[in-house]
């Protein structure tokens, strides 16, 4: 069982692409005999409770995709406005990348004193900030900047665009996240 929740975790993550029977054995450490029993096993699990997705086959490629029954939902769902507007928590973690770049996530959580990693992987998802490198300490942390449609978005040509940081920033009760309306609202 643990084999298959896992090769369910991988189709899931490899996306549309898929993967060759070679390659699911592998990543699971196992023959291309037993991959392929997996992949089998799989399809049957998921047919069998009637998952609204499926493994097929094409060539010896291997992917999860949509059941065509639930097409209707899924062209729904394509035609409903998602949010655009970013939470208070995005916001500030855009602050904090677009001003203190290159920065690593502990950082943006040193600096906010929480969490961020639901918002940057809100701002990664939405391409306003992506990995640009890993910092050269322990674990080779990634490190976090803007993007060009970050820029697009702010309607700014370069970095040197953004909006001076107020010169009291650092005293007590001034912080980054008192930004000038006109950033915080875009």
């Amino acid at each position: 069982m643990h084999l298959l929740s896992a090769l369910e975790a991988v189709l899931f993550a490899v996306g549309s692409d898929g993967l060759e029977t070679r390659d699911i054995a592998s990543i699971l450490g196992v023959s291309l005999g037993e991959a392929e029993s997996l992949c089998l096993q799989l399809r049957a699990q998921l047919d069998d409770r009637s998952a609204g997705i499926a493994v097929q086959q094409v060539a010896e490629t291997w992917q999860l995709v949509t059941r065509p029954e639930y097409a209707d939902y899924l062209k729904r769902m394509a035609q409903t406005p998602m949010q655009s507007t970013l939470s208070t928590a995005a916001l500030e973690v855009l602050a904090v990348v677009a001003y203190k770049q290159p920065i690593t996530r502990a950082e943006i959580d040193e600096i906010r004193g929480v969490q961020s990693d639901r918002a940057l992987a809100t701002l990664v998802h939405r391409r306003l900030v992506e990995e640009v490198g890993r910092q050269d300490a322990p674990g080779r942390p990634i490190l976090f900047g803007t993007t060009s449609e970050f820029l697009r978005q702010f309607g700014l040509r370069s970095l040197d665009e953004l909006p001076p940081l107020p010169e009291d920033l650092g005293r007590e009760g001034v912080s980054l996240f008192q930004l000038p309306s006109d950033v915080a609202r875009d």
